[in-house]
């Protein structure tokens, strides 16, 4: 990651976190279906992201899709408007049916991930401004069902792969169908103290 976008981030997590490193930004609303321990099936609302689709390995492209994603919020729009960070940074596989309802993720297609950041409420499609990067995109969200499992330690692919499959394992013993492949949803900067760190997957459900 180069200089710029260390200050970049620097910045917006700054603008989002609290002094302990702890992220104060608001989150989309949900509802708890139900629980078990670490592991809870949410209902979430219709939402709004940006997002951007990056070449590479996970850890390779998580530096360039939010220096990109920064971008857009912090101005790099057709209104130069500052849009405020919320919480959690999504990252999941890219697949074939990344365009359609989603996420409604089924298989990986190449070595490529998509980094979502949720609108604050109270925007639309037409109220938001239009970024000026085209790989910046503004999708719709449908309310959906998410199953979710939360972890502290660093959001790296090893912990998404290892988390998603213990997940995966509850969802299936409860009969639930999956509708998606995991999805990363990190909610605290990198200088955070690792056991303080809120990360989850998330696996859309029917």
């Amino acid at each position: 990651m180069g200089a710029w976008s260390m200050v970049l981030m620097t910045s917006l997590m700054l603008a989002g976190c609290s002094v302990l490193g702890k992220r104060t930004a608001d989150e989309p609303h949900y509802k708890v279906l139900s629980q078990e321990g670490e592991i809870e099936i949410r209902q979430y609302g219709e939402m709004i992201v940006a997002e951007t689709v990056v070449e590479g390995s996970y850890g390779q492209t998580s530096g360039a899709a939010f220096s990109r994603l920064a971008g857009y919020i912090f101005g790099k729009n057709r209104a130069k408007q500052k849009i405020a960070m919320t919480a959690p940074v999504l990252q999941e596989s890219v697949s074939e049916k990344i365009s359609m309802t989603a996420p409604v993720l089924q298989e990986k297609k190449g070595n490529a991930w998509v980094m979502s950041f949720v609108m604050p409420e109270g925007y639309t499609l037409e109220t938001l401004p239009v970024p000026l990067d085209p790989a910046v995109k503004l999708r719709l969200v449908q309310g959906k069902k998410v199953g979710v499992i939360r972890y502290s330690g660093l959001h790296s692919e090893h912990n998404l792969r290892n988390f998603a499959e213990k997940l995966t394992r509850w969802l299936e013993k409860r009969g639930d169908r999956i509708l998606s492949v995991p999805r990363a949803a990190s909610y605290d900067p990198p200088w955070t103290i690792p056991f303080l760190r809120r990360n989850e997957v998330h696996i859309d459900i029917e």
